[in-house]
């Protein structure tokens, strides 16, 4: 062997390596849980990229290497960090994934991932218990959500038919109900499988933001009326706009009378199932024929895990239901060990052992305090939003999801999308705090997601406090050239 590959694949190095690597990431871990550090370094699009070209790639440092990609990084774990729904991951989740990725087990069929492949199964069996789902379900992990809803309206959409799609076609024109706040994912997923915008039923949202269920049944009669054949609706656990649960309950009584499938987008918002103080929030779900659930939003993995639960087994297999005779035999059977048989993917990376790491060392619990304690905090900072004059809340959040914006009344002809909009643009710019913004009622919003644990009430205090000194120079410098 060359001395380049002995050095590379050496155990040697990797240890050297590995150990430097190791103090580095609990330096990280330390100062950004302390909050020491900025939680993003900005730098424009082009700039980065101009980094990353120059960056010398045979300097045979890789120190230097791993300090570059986190000093350029976003960093989850500082509590200022109140942006997306992405984890900061519990760092044993991070540490067996490094197993994973060594190891690099396919897993698309039982011999190339057995561990992987049997703690899957016991992740999938936990997960659909918590539902409400009995014995008779199943499921798989995936690579992401949009992966995830695909493959559910997929199995909606063959078992609305008793023809083989797979092999015969479709030539129907059919229809899918969702909210008018669901997730992109499913809208994506649906215009994927050729659905287009006359098959996808977008329902109105009440005050709250959830789905009409009062809007149902017209919506569905006016498609009929259109030549539209809904197969499924799809309820939102929570929206992640505004993170308001659907009447998931409601809804499921609604696909029950009408024979459709059920299908319920709990990326974000299903690790409730967890908390015995929030699980109420996903009453109804058990009667969904299908879930999905993130792991790497609410239940400290890092990405990418998504959990697809059917309420019937049967229907996790007859999505793609393809014959590879070189990875498998043919059974009469359907065999929950060979996954390749129910994912888009043919080589799928040892998810599961992330989320048993957490399960096996720590306990259901740790779900539990995770998710309460977000949900619990996020209720005590919308309070202190409502109490604070210059703010105004968008909504009571069910979730960690708060929108909020600066709303001061010392100027009426203010812009008030142009106020907030400079402001978030602000904090990304200075990197001390990350949150994002979005659209409520046609306005901006700024948007916050308590997703770490570590971020309290002094540090959502302290981000009303630039929010406000940022507004107050906006403000000061409306009349002048330049306000940034």
């Amino acid at each position: 062997m060359d001395d380049l590959l002995k050095k590379i694949y050496g155990h040697t190095e990797f240890n050297k390596t590995g150990h430097e690597l190791i103090d580095l990431l609990t330096s990280y871990l330390r100062e950004s849980s302390l909050g020491n550090d900025s939680v993003i370094r900005w730098k424009e699009p082009e700039e980065q990229l101009k980094f990353w070209k120059e960056f010398n790639l045979n300097n045979n440092d890789p120190t230097k290497l791993f300090k570059s990609i986190i000093e350029n990084s976003i960093h989850l774990h500082n509590p200022n960090y109140m942006g997306h729904q992405l984890c900061p991951p519990a760092p044993i989740a991070a540490l067996i994934g490094l197993v994973g990725e060594l190891l690099n087990n396919g897993m698309a069929i039982y011999e190339m991932g057995p561990a992987a492949t049997a703690i899957e199964k016991v992740i999938i069996d936990l997960i659909a218990k918590k539902v409400g789902y009995d014995s008779q379900s199943d499921g798989f992990i995936t690579s992401g959500g949009t992966i995830g809803n695909l493959t559910a309206l997929l199995a909606a959409r063959q078992v609305a038919f008793e023809k083989d799609i797979w092999e015969d076609g479709l030539d129907d024109n059919l229809g899918v109900i969702i909210s008018g706040e669901a997730h992109y994912s499913v809208d994506r997923a649906l215009r994927i499988m050729g659905f287009g915008s006359k098959g996808i039923i977008k329902v109105p949202v009440d005050d709250n933001f959830a789905i009409r269920i009062d809007l149902l049944d017209s919506y569905y009669k006016k498609a009929a009326e259109n030549g539209i054949n809904i197969i499924a609706a799809v309820g939102s656990a929570p929206s992640t706009s505004t993170g308001i649960y659907d009447d998931l309950l409601e809804m499921s009584k609604f696909c029950n009378e009408k024979g459709i499938w059920f299908h319920v987008d709990a990326a974000h918002g299903g690790g409730v199932i967890f908390s015995d103080k929030y699980k109420y929030l996903m009453e109804g779900a058990q009667y969904a024929d299908s879930v999905l659930m993130d792991g790497h939003k609410m239940l400290m993995t890092p990405a990418l895990l998504t959990m697809v639960i059917f309420k019937s087994a049967n229907n996790s297999y007859s999505t793609f239901n393809q014959k590879a005779q070189y990875l498998w035999e043919k059974s009469q059977d359907e065999e929950w060990f060979n996954l390749a048989r129910r994912t888009l993917e043919c080589t799928k990376l040892m998810m599961s052992i992330k989320l048993y790491s957490i399960l096996a060392l720590y306990g259901e619990d740790a779900f539990d305090l995770y998710v309460t304690h977000l949900y619990d905090i996020s209720k005590n900072f919308s309070s202190i939003i409502k109490g604070n004059n210059v703010f105004e809340l968008a909504l009571e959040p069910q979730s960690n999801i708060i929108c909020f914006r600066y709303s001061p009344n010392r100027q009426r002809s203010l812009d008030l999308d142009e106020l907030n909009s400079f402001i978030r643009e602000k904090l990304l710019r200075e990197g001390d705090f990350y949150i994002v913004k979005t659209l409520f009622r046609g306005s901006v919003y700024l948007r916050t997601t308590i997703i770490n644990p570590m971020t309290s009430i002094a540090n959502f205090n302290q981000l009303l406090e630039r929010i406000i000194h940022m507004g107050n120079s906006f403000m000061d410098n409306l009349n002048g050239d330049d306000i940034n």
